[in-house]
């Protein structure tokens, strides 16, 4: 029996996977032990407790909701370059490249730096295009 390879860009779709969750860990963060009545996280009704949430905590939200609509593209874009046998190092490179763009982007968002983080939105935008299209001939 043949086990197939995990490569670092499969690797990479488990970590962006996990990026929307720290982003709702940022936004709740410090705000699990403080009681409902004072304004703490809300367990019981989770979405309207952060669509209350302002400044950072609310970037924070903002940054999980956009980390997972970038997910999709990312996933099928990382599988389609694997099934067209993409090279795999350029490809490993790429993934990690937009991993590391999607972390700068929760950061400038969480800071309110704007024009930063659609910069780096637009940069990750075109890796993932290129990851995409890595693994054509």
């Amino acid at each position: 029996m043949t086990f197939a390879r995990f490569t670092v860009a499969y690797w990479c779709v488990l970590i962006a996977a996990i990026l929307p969750i720290v982003c709702a860990g940022i936004a709740k963060y410090g705000m699990m032990n403080t009681p409902r009545r004072e304004g703490g996280y809300d367990n019981n009704n989770p979405r309207v407790w952060l669509a209350r949430q302002t400044d950072w905590r609310a970037r924070a939200n903002a940054a999980q909701a956009n980390t997972f609509e970038a997910l999709p593209f990312f996933f099928a874009a990382v599988i389609i370059a694997h099934q067209l046998q993409a090279g795999q190092a350029g490809l490993d490179i790429l993934a990690f490249l937009f991993v590391v763009l999607r972390i700068a982007y929760i950061m400038m968002y969480v800071a309110d730096m704007a024009k930063t983080r659609s910069s780096i939105w637009a940069l990750a935008l075109l890796v993932n295009v290129g990851i995409l299209f890595s693994g054509y001939r």
